[in-house]
């Protein structure tokens, strides 16, 4: 494999540190060219004096002084302000860009990275929730040009190499069940912030650590899944699966099934999406299947996860619902965060969002971006 150009979206975040320690790991094959972090300047300054990439972005510059004067280094190019996301994803130096960005603020670089011609390996769920439509047709026929990092997506790519879509039965996507897998209703009226950011499994940032314990992470997923591999909603089925080590499973017509399994470590689709079509070795825990492995399964509780059936239900309608959905979850899941409102409060927000939004309106990137911030004013306000 010959050596990659890499921007990194968002480098300081979870998805963005494990990154460069594969680049760490493999300085042969990944030059990185460019790094961008929201606020987290100590960290971004001590990444780019390791990597010393030609381009840094630091969205807010209050600290663009002190920021500065921790670099060892002289840039080609010091950039200030989220304004200028779109701008770092399509230089043209980089062949290919990791968007880990979190949220709706991650969808116009997705937009700006494909449009000047870059693969995407993609951590950004909600750059295809709210707007696969218009990133679909960006990748004009050519899905290697968009390459998921998400671990349920990364093992449907796998187990999809060399099969045919008429060919698909069903797609099942594993979900841990979080921290509240076993807790009752009236349980879940209690819980407070410290619980849903308790992960049983997986280490991840605040935001998609709540999404998880609501399940609106899998709704988000099973959206993707849809503009990923244009599968059917009534095709892909979410199933819980405690131990996180099937990833997805492929249930073909002649009934028999692929799945792809392994430790819940994001390493391992972060460095396919990274070098795809191609695989790199890499030091991360493995399964023995020499000793007892317990994998169970469960039917999902849509009553006590509600979030998850709102999601699907808004892919489902279409159109601008699911950026509706998402930038109302968002909303929901900060005010949950600071303590404003109650754990159950997020599906309400979500549900009373979906209901007073106007939606009939042509989709475009402009509309996309009204729909968001009206929703956002009127989910503060729920």
């Amino acid at each position: 494999m010959k050596q990659r150009k890499l921007s990194i979206l968002g480098s300081t975040g979870s998805i963005g540190t494990q990154a460069l320690e594969i680049a760490a790991y493999h300085p042969e094959y990944f030059d990185v060219v460019a790094l961008s972090a929201n606020s987290n300047w100590q960290l971004l300054a001590d990444q780019a004096n390791r990597f010393r990439p030609d381009y840094l972005l630091l969205c807010n510059g209050a600290n663009k002084a002190a920021f500065e004067e921790r670099l060892s280094y002289k840039p080609k190019a010091l950039m200030y302000g989220e304004q200028e996301l779109g701008g770092l994803a399509s230089i043209g130096e980089a062949d290919i860009v990791l968007n880990s960005l979190v949220g709706f603020a991650g969808f116009l670089p997705t937009v700006a990275a494909l449009k000047a011609g870059k693969q995407v390996a993609l951590a950004n769920k909600e750059s295809l929730v709210a707007g696969g439509e218009i990133i679909k047709d960006l990748i004009d026929g050519n899905p290697g040009r968009l390459i998921p990092v998400d671990s349920e997506h990364s093992a449907m790519m796998q187990c999809l190499a060399g099969e045919r879509n008429e060919r698909i039965e069903k797609i099942i996507i594993t979900a841990s069940g979080g921290p509240f897998r076993t807790w009752t209703k009236a349980q879940m009226a209690g819980i407070r912030v410290e619980d849903a950011l308790a992960h049983p499994n997986w280490s991840m940032g605040d935001k998609i650590t709540i999404d998880s314990s609501t399940l609106m992470n899998k709704g988000l997923e099973i959206i993707e899944t849809y503009w990923l591999y244009d599968i059917p909603f009534d095709k892909i089925e979410p199933v819980i699966h405690p131990q996180s080590i099937i990833h997805s499973i492929v249930e073909f017509v002649d009934g028999s099934s692929k799945a792809q399994l392994g430790p819940p470590d994001m390493k391992v689709p972060i460095i396919y999406a990274l070098t795809y079509p191609d695989r790199l070795p890499l030091d991360t825990p493995r399964v023995d299947w020499a000793e007892p492995v317990e994998l169970t399964f469960e039917p999902v509780d849509f009553e006590r996860f509600p979030c998850l059936e709102l999601a699907i239900e808004s892919g489902r309608q279409g159109g601008h619902a699911p950026a509706i959905m998402n930038a109302a979850n968002e909303v929901a899941v900060e005010r949950f965060l600071k303590k404003e409102i109650d754990y159950i409060d997020i599906a309400k927000i979500v549900g009373k969002s979906l209901e007073k939004m106007d939606r009939n309106t042509d989709l475009t990137i402009g509309s996309l971006y009204d729909v968001d911030q009206e929703t956002r004013n009127l989910a503060k306000l729920i």
